[in-house]
């Protein structure tokens, strides 16, 4: 799904239903830190207005979600508390990091944050199959749509940045270490948290 050479553990899905209330928690926190890296982004790209009004059109969206995240939190009565470690996404970062450059950070960047979106959005789907049809149910419906989107934005915006055949293959390469952090992870029982 989305260029994601691994599948989540069916367990997942039955854990984060298990303790919906963790994992409504930390996709609050999810959307919010999302926000704030697609801002951080933009202030890394001032030069290219283009990348950074798309940029900050992300930001502006996922803002909107963890608003009405927050609002699902608070009809259930479910304080939102600090954030959790999210440690697939640090863990992801820094293996990228680490790579060989053979194209700009900023494409490294946004292509990671292209996975993180892409993996997200299988979460979701995963919740989907497993979860009553009701108001969550189509929340996150409508949420895997736009998770989807901003897969192909950030892919979208690594190509403008970086070129379209050098984007690619760099995705391809990203998406191999994505794979071995999700198989890390794997060793652990599933946390209820979206990236868990």
């Amino acid at each position: 799904m989305l260029g994601l050479l691994v599948a989540t553990d069916a367990r997942w899905a039955r854990e984060a239903l298990a303790d919906l209330p963790a994992v409504l928690r930390d996709h609050a926190h999810c959307e919010m830190k999302a926000a704030s890296h697609a801002l951080s982004l933009a202030a890394r790209h001032p030069d290219d207005l283009a990348v950074v009004r798309r940029l900050t059109a992300i930001a502006q969206e996922e803002l909107e979600h963890f608003d009405r995240v927050v609002a699902v939190l608070s009809d259930r009565g479910i304080p939102l508390g600090t954030p959790p470690v999210d440690a697939y996404a640090a863990e992801l970062r820094a293996r990228v990091a680490k790579l060989p450059r053979t194209a700009p950070p900023m494409v490294d960047r946004l292509l990671t944050c292209a996975l993180i979106e892409a993996r997200s959005c299988e979460r979701f789907k995963l919740l989907l199959e497993q979860m009553p049809e009701g108001d969550l149910w189509a929340f996150y419906k409508e949420l895997l749509a736009a998770e989807a989107k901003h897969y192909r934005e950030f892919c979208d915006l690594a190509a403008h940045v970086g070129g379209e055949a050098a984007s690619s293959a760099r995705l391809a390469e990203i998406a191999r270490v994505e794979a071995e952090v999700v198989r890390a992870q794997g060793a652990s029982p599933p946390r209820a948290a979206i990236h868990g």
